[in-house]
Formats: structure tokens, C-alpha cells, sequence
């Protein structure tokens, strides 16, 4: 499951779920960058609740800066037949 769709699945269906078991699934839904983002986050502000962490996801990936630079690294990623298609297929996923 990916992140976006989790995150959406809880906005939906919020009220039938605890936080504890939110916050307990994102240390596993997020990865590279956005886990160490969250670590960092979590050991400063400490337990917080859905609409919390929510709100903060949002802040710091819904940006124009970061919708820009996600846009420009997928665009100047292109396949070449010079280079490795290994290496090229495992940054797609």
C-alpha cells in the first residue's frame, strides 16, 4: 500500500480509528527521506494525533518547492541505452 493511499483510506474512515494505530503504521509507510523526516519529527514533538501529523505531511510535501523539484527530477530522468537499465528501473519504483 502506498503512502498517499493510506493517508486517504484515514481521512475517510478517521473516526473508527485510534491514533496509536495511525501513528504505529507510519513508521512503516514512510520511506527514504520522508522516514528519517519523520523520526526526526517524532522524537521532537513526541506522540501527536492523526490530524496532527497530517497536517504536517501535508506542510512539508505539499508545497510548491517540493512539487517542482519531484517534477524536475522526473522529467531529467530519462532512459539512456548508454547506462545501466538495472540501476534506471530500480529508481523508478
Amino acid at each position: 500500500m502506498e503512502l498517499t493511499d493510506y493517508i486517504y483510506g484515514i481521512s475517510i474512515d478517521v473516526s473508527s480509528i485510534p491514533d496509536y494505530w495511525i501513528n504505529a503504521r507510519l513508521n512503516t509507510a514512510f520511506k527514504g527521506h520522508a522516514s528519517i523526516w519523520y523520526t526526526e519529527m517524532k522524537e521532537i514533538y513526541g506522540r501527536r494525533s492523526w490530524p496532527w501529523w497530517k497536517s504536517q505531511i501535508i506542510q512539508t510535501y505539499s508545497n510548491g518547492i517540493w512539487i517542482w523539484q519531484t517534477t524536475m527530477s522526473f522529467e531529467n530522468d530519462k532512459y539512456s541505452v548508454d547506462k545501466d537499465p538495472y540501476e534506471w528501473c530500480l529508481r523508478q519504483y
